[in-house]
């Protein structure tokens, strides 16, 4: 059965990529397969000297949990309409994302995420470590002009910069 795989990141722009997927595998006739990955406390190095056994069921419980609501926000009651599987992997984004989508017939979609000069420093791109390393196509989907808007709005707000209304788009 060919496959259409997801990364959730519970984030802003994330039921748009979503909804982008579960289009995909209507169309494809496929299944989806939503994937949230989740890391220990301090990393795979904090995992291996601070957390012990009940503290990474506690971590994996909450992703678990943070899937669920993030699949309900999206699709709510009625679903995204095709066969849906949702899972949760101990790893970084990048690899869950590209381990679940091991088939040359498989679909990867992903967001393109805000890159900031900060977070590009902090967090390297989901979205260009899929593109890198997937056996199968990545579909990259663009922040929506919304989101954009609201990113400029938080870093002015970070920096206490003054809002033009007239700025705003009706």
């Amino acid at each position: 059965m060919r496959r259409v795989v997801v990364g959730a990141s519970g984030t802003l722009g994330n039921p748009a990529v979503l909804h982008r997927g579960a289009a995909e595998a209507r169309v494809r006739d496929a299944e989806l397969w939503v994937v949230m990955a989740w890391q220990a406390p301090g990393g795979e190095l904090g995992s291996r000297s601070a957390c012990n056994v009940s503290s990474l069921a506690a971590c994996r419980t909450a992703a678990v949990e943070r899937l669920r609501e993030v699949l309900d926000e999206a699709f709510g009651a009625e679903g995204p309409g095709t066969t849906l599987a949702g899972l949760t992997v101990r790893a970084t984004p990048g690899t869950a994302l590209v381990d679940a989508a091991r088939a040359c017939d498989d679909l990867l979609v992903v967001g393109s995420g805000s890159r900031s000069p900060l977070r590009r420093f902090l967090r390297p791109s989901v979205a260009r470590y899929c593109l890198a390393h997937a056996p199968c196509p990545v579909l990259v989907v663009p922040p929506s002009p919304l989101e954009a808007e609201l990113d400029a709005a938080h870093r002015r707000n970070l920096w206490h910069l003054p809002l033009d209304t007239r700025e705003l788009a009706p």
